[in-house]
């Protein structure tokens, strides 16, 4: 299959009622498009980290009521699983795409992570362009672009990363369900690979300080 990008078709899933209606639009619909987008996504970023990537489409699991609000995949170097590790990760909410640079709340060597990227501080602020935003939770949609973003504010978010048990770090995109890259699958796919691309040297600190 070749990816095709998404559509409001897309989007739509999340208004299906019941965990079940839901849960069977995001496999029908969402999880093969991840399957198709993400392949090819692994073998780049296997090529640019110089180790083996692996992709994790998220199955939602453990749910048993709720109907998820987002869905998501996810690449990483572990091929048993991604949330212990600095990830990359793409999903969908009702009303937008995600790409990320993922470091979530599960990771047992947030403090090391952190205290390298406040090391590292001004480095990161030339990396990040200012369209990039930053997210505590990947759980809900709030952020805050780079361009508003000033030095100590980072600086404050790196600490809180590090301090708060829960507070999680993700770096990327957020694109509008109604932004006409996404329904161009070819382009979709390279503006993702960029963007990680651009997160490379993030993703290697946070990795060279779990190890």
């Amino acid at each position: 299959m070749t990816f095709t990008g998404f559509t409001q078709n897309d989007f739509d899933v999340f208004s299906i009622p019941g965990l079940e209606g839901r849960m069977e639009g995001i496999q029908t619909r969402i999880q093969p498009k991840f399957k198709a987008l993400g392949e090819p996504l692994r073998d780049e970023l296997s090529l640019l980290t110089g180790n083996p990537m692996y992709l994790h489409i998220a199955k939602h699991a453990r749910r048993k009521v709720n109907a998820p609000v987002d869905t998501w995949m996810a690449i990483g170097h572990d091929k048993r699983g991604y949330k212990q590790h600095p990830h990359f990760q793409v999903g969908l909410f009702d009303d937008r795409v995600f790409i990320w640079l993922a470091l979530i709340y599960e990771l047992p060597n947030k403090k090391a992570i952190a205290e390298s990227y406040l090391s590292h501080l001004k480095k990161i602020r030339r990396i990040i362009p200012k369209e990039y935003v930053l997210s505590a939770d990947h759980m809900k949609k709030d952020n805050i672009s780079f361009k508003s973003l000033k030095e100590q504010e980072l600086q404050t978010a790196f600490e809180r990363f590090r301090d708060i048990k829960k507070e999680e770090l993700l770096i990327g995109h957020n694109i509008a369900y109604d932004n006409p890259i996404l329904a161009d699958g070819q382009a979709l796919a390279e503006f993702i690979k960029q963007t990680f691309e651009t997160l490379m040297p993030l993703y290697h600190m946070a990795r060279q300080a779990s190890s």
